[in-house]
């Protein structure tokens, strides 16, 4: 069973045209840039900035950016630095990828901002860090499918593709979003797999050491701002959504953390009606709005 908001078409096509209705803003990073994709006005309240998962970049959330902008909000899309189309930060730690954030969101917006943060696996650990680091540009922060809890990991069943050509690359392609990714077979389309191959070959930041074993628990202490979480039932590298909950807690006791059923890790792709009505709604309950 799949949510309706499905994309259909040329993968390649398909992305084109919605990054062709983006703004796209260049910042510094490092020696070169971090790029921006901007949809929606200002007029809509506090700005959504989203943050992907490693060896991703801005299109992860490319079944979520219209429903979110036609929903009344500016929506921020980051090529997080190392990943997409950006450079790699001044310093390989979060302290180099938070000042990107910083100074990319300074041009954007100007000052005496805030944003909500929404961060998607290691986006999500990314964003902790820069809200400990820079807490006035930030009203809220929720996570998605994070690792770094310090929980048991799950079983990641990924297979070589290198080598591969025809239906086996294809299979591998597949087999590697259900062993990693996506819960249903179904999930894992021709646009997910467009997506797999056109990220992980722009991908130069290794996060493992950005985020395991601890890297999150580590920081939630020092984030001041409200901290929630959406977590897909099957989330296979960080799977149990109760023990994830449980750590988020020890930190933020009135964490607001929602389950989708019938969703592996890429939540908000696999279940994009499901997610953004679930993320809307959290938004929503923002204490004085």
């Amino acid at each position: 069973m799949n949510d309706a908001s499905t994309l259909a078409g040329d993968p390649a096509t398909l992305v084109g045209e919605i990054e062709e209705r983006a703004r796209r803003v260049e910042t510094p990073c490092g020696e070169g840039a971090m790029v921006w994709r901007i949809w929606g006005d200002d007029r809509g309240g506090v700005p959504l900035v989203l943050g992907h998962g490693a060896q991703g970049a801005w299109s992860h959330w490319i079944r979520n950016i219209d429903a979110l902008a036609g929903a009344g909000r500016m929506v921020i899309a980051a090529d997080l630095p190392g990943h997409g189309d950006s450079a790699d930060p001044a310093t390989p730690d979060h302290a180099g990828i938070s000042a990107a954030l910083a100074e990319g969101l300074g041009q954007i917006l100007g000052g005496g901002r805030t944003v909500d943060l929404l961060g998607f696996s290691f986006g999500g650990v990314a964003f902790a860090y820069f809200a400990s680091l820079y807490p006035e540009w930030v009203r809220r922060l929720i996570l998605i499918g994070c690792g770094g809890l310090d929980t048991p990991p799950g079983q990641i069943d990924l297979r070589r593709v290198a080598g591969l050509e025809g239906e086996a690359r294809q299979a591998a392609l597949k087999a590697n979003l259900l062993g990693l990714m996506l819960h249903h077979p179904e999930s894992a389309d021709d646009l997910a797999m467009h997506l797999l191959v056109r990220n992980a070959r722009r991908s130069a930041i290794n996060p493992q050491t950005l985020v395991l074993p601890d890297r999150l628990a580590a920081v939630l202490p020092g984030v001041s701002v409200p901290v929630d979480a959406i977590w897909g039932a099957f989330d296979r590298p960080h799977p149990a959504p109760h023990l994830q909950e449980a750590v988020l807690r020890r930190s933020h006791p009135d964490a607001d953390f929602r389950v989708i059923k019938d969703a592996g890790h890429w939540v908000m792709y696999e279940r994009p009606d499901t997610f953004n009505e679930t993320l809307l709604a959290m938004l929503d309950t923002m204490a004085g709005e």
